[in-house]
């Protein structure tokens, strides 16, 4: 019988350990690290979400890699004193924090940072600052700019992800107030009605009065990048982060593109999974299972983070999970340099293909903002955690608002992997429109299997619009088809565009128009078609 010749780990854990910040505001956390031994360098991970987070840390594979752990509470979360600002106080609260943990007397000088999501944004802001002893930074699932790609998509508001992540931070914010002795009663009153129906809250108009959310007004105010914006993004300047990066995203993120971009900017290795905000590392998304291989697990992807911490990752620069397929492929870059870049066209009929259209003549829908499409699937950040990722599109195709484009049965197998676009020559009767597209992979059985979307905001009548659909690598098998959705709305995911040249903030509730849209053959898709 085999024997693990292994001898025990003497640790030391403080709780609550207090770490001053240079305005004087005490932020703390829990330090773990070895009994004996020593100097160490130390993983260090800042929360905005309390101690459950911390749970999903890998402490005890830190310790044996070697690290001392430091796991802080952003100020005003947790345990941490101060005011909560999202994103604001991020960059110079972890210069601080890594000033005291190198100033610790169990120290060696070097830390390095890890988290996904707001986590990863901590540790991107903290990096900018050049802080004396950091030595190299993962970065989950993150956005690149606290505008676009966060809380604006092409234009649009990104209404779910917003409503659901600014009322779960009212709701901790009122939790610490509480602890603190404060009367919240009222705050709980305000916002436990938008806490328990979202959805209620989501068709709220004009958009302005949803309450309980300290920021909203904010975020809803500024739809341009403007001063409010860019100076939020002077908090994560790319051109200041010389620490080595390793990035790891999702076909299903969110933050997909917020990923890839910090990716562009910054080089490092790049991982990406066919994963979700939620459920990252799972081996499967929405309704579509990939197997065990397809999960972080099966890569040991935590042993290559902690190696690329320590500066001995020798794995690939780029290494992706092809769907369809189903299997992991390592590359040298990303975008791969071989994929050529293919139109498929819109044609009025209903078919996609390669071949030109020869009519002019439009496809055309009615859209009311009143009766929105409802978001089924995609990169999502929403109460229901099942309504996620790759979702049947039937129903949703069934609505006279849904444009559908469908290739012939495909006759061999054909990889999309790599950014991807639609171009859209298009117009409205309306002073203002949203333009929705989608991907879909329609099998055999009927199925319509959605890959990605995206959107644009314009008020533009008519003109050619680009809808950014960030990137994908999916096969296309045999016998299955292609085929784009083409819409004008994708809710609660994106506010409604209520087509009065104002936004939904603005727009009181009898004010939207119906909107008489038309799509021109001249539209097409853009597929990185990789050959096979």
């Amino acid at each position: 019988m085999p024997k693990l010749n292994r001898s025990p780990l003497p640790l030391t854990a403080e709780h609550d350990t207090p770490m001053p910040m240079r305005d004087g505001t005490i932020l703390r956390g829990d330090v773990h690290r070895p009994a004996g031994g020593g100097p160490f360098s130390t993983l260090l991970v800042r929360t905005p979400y309390g101690e459950s987070t911390f749970r999903s840390v890998p402490v005890v594979p830190a310790l044996e890699a070697g690290f001392a752990v430091v796991l802080q509470h952003c100020r005003g979360r947790g345990s941490s004193d101060g005011e909560f600002r999202p994103w604001l106080d991020e960059g110079a609260d972890g210069h601080d924090t890594i000033a005291w943990i190198t100033a610790q007397p169990w120290s060696d000088g070097e830390v390095v940072m890890s988290g996904m999501s707001y986590l990863a944004g901590c540790a991107l802001q903290a990096a900018a600052t050049r802080p004396p002893g950091l030595k190299a930074v993962v970065a989950s699932m993150t956005p690149h700019d606290f505008h676009d790609g966060l809380k604006y998509h092409g234009g649009a508001f990104a209404l779910g992800s917003a409503l659901n992540w600014g009322s779960m931070q009212a709701m901790l914010g009122l939790l610490h107030g509480m602890e603190a002795g404060e009367d919240v009663g009222a705050g709980f009153g305000t916002l436990l009605p938008v806490l328990g129906d979202q959805a209620a809250a989501a068709r709220t108009l004009p958009l302005s009065d949803i309450p309980g959310i300290p920021w909203w007004h904010d975020w809803i105010s500024h739809p341009d990048r403007d001063a409010y914006w860019r100076e939020l993004a002077e908090t994560l300047r790319h051109d200041r982060i010389e620490v080595p990066v390793m990035h790891v995203a999702g076909w299903f993120d969110l933050f997909l593109s917020g990923t890839l971009e910090n990716h562009r900017r910054l080089g490092g290795p790049l991982v990406i999974g066919p994963w979700t905000h939620l459920a990252p590392g799972a081996s499967g998304a929405g309704r579509l299972g990939f197997g065990f291989f397809a999960s972080a697990q099966a890569i040991r992807l935590e042993q290559r983070q902690l190696a690329f911490l320590k500066g001995e990752d020798t794995g690939p620069a780029v290494k992706i999970f092809v769907m369809g397929d189903d299997v992991w492929r390592d590359e040298e870059s990303w975008p791969l340099a071989r994929a050529v870049e293919t139109r498929y066209h819109l044609h009025a009929d209903g078919l996609l293909s390669p071949a030109v259209p020869t009519a002019t003549d439009p496809a055309t829908f009615t859209f009311d903002p009143r009766d929105p499409v409802p978001t089924v699937g995609g990169p999502l950040l929403l109460p229901d955690p099942t309504n996620v990722g790759p979702q049947d599109q039937r129903d949703v195709e069934l609505r006279p608002d849904v444009l559908c484009f469908t290739t012939d049965v495909l006759t061999e197998d054909v990889e999309v992997t790599g950014p991807l676009s639609v171009t859209l020559h298009a117009s409205t009767s309306a002073a203002s429109t949203d333009w929705t597209a989608k991907l879909v992979d329609v099998h055999p059985d009927g199925r319509a299997m959605s890959v990605i979307d995206g959107i644009v905001r314009t008020s533009v009548p008519s003109g050619v619009h680009e809808i950014d659909l960030v990137a994908t690598s999916q096969v296309f098998k045999a016998g299955h088809r292609i085929r784009v959705e083409i819409s004008s709305s994708n809710f609660p995911r994106f506010d409604r565009n209520p087509g009065t040249g104002r936004t939904s903030a603005e727009t009181a509730a009898h004010e939207p128009v119906l909107q008489h849209q038309a799509v021109f053959p001249a539209s097409y898709i853009t597929l990185p078609i990789i050959p096979r």
